[in-house]
């Protein structure tokens, strides 16, 4: 388990509930493809060649190659981990879930704590995308 200075409590209340992730925050310290605001959407992971539990494994090797990354769960459609800040030990939780229904990899990106992230989620969630699509 990855610690720091503020690294916040772990969420009980992520995961997949009724086939969606956890609703952003109103603070613009979260991403998430099932939002429905332009402050907190962010497109789905998708691959042409990788559908299911495969395109799940693939996104837990690209995240377990991070520095200061931790994967908490990983399942055939789930995977949670938990990303730290280099300086101050912030800790972000990173969800992917594959939606066998819409055939997309579901993703949010959230700061466990404080109001701004300075764009870290977004960018976090476009290199995973960026690191997917270079195999």
């Amino acid at each position: 388990m990855l610690e720091g200075l503020f690294g916040g409590k772990r969420p009980r209340d992520i995961g997949v509930h009724q086939g969606r992730l956890k609703a952003c925050p109103k603070t613009p310290n979260c991403v998430c493809s099932q939002a429905d605001d332009d402050k907190h959407h962010i497109a789905p992971l998708t691959s042409s060649h990788l559908k299911g539990a495969a395109l799940i494994e693939r996104l837990a090797e690209i995240v377990a190659s991070w520095e200061r990354t931790d994967i908490v769960t990983r399942r055939g459609d789930y995977l949670h981990a938990e990303c730290r800040s280099k300086m101050m030990g912030f800790t972000d939780d990173l969800e992917c879930f594959w939606s066998e229904d819409e055939q997309v990899c579901h993703v949010r990106s959230a700061s466990r704590l404080g109001k701004s992230d300075f764009g870290k989620n977004r960018e976090r969630v476009e290199q995973l995308r960026s690191d997917l699509k270079a195999g």
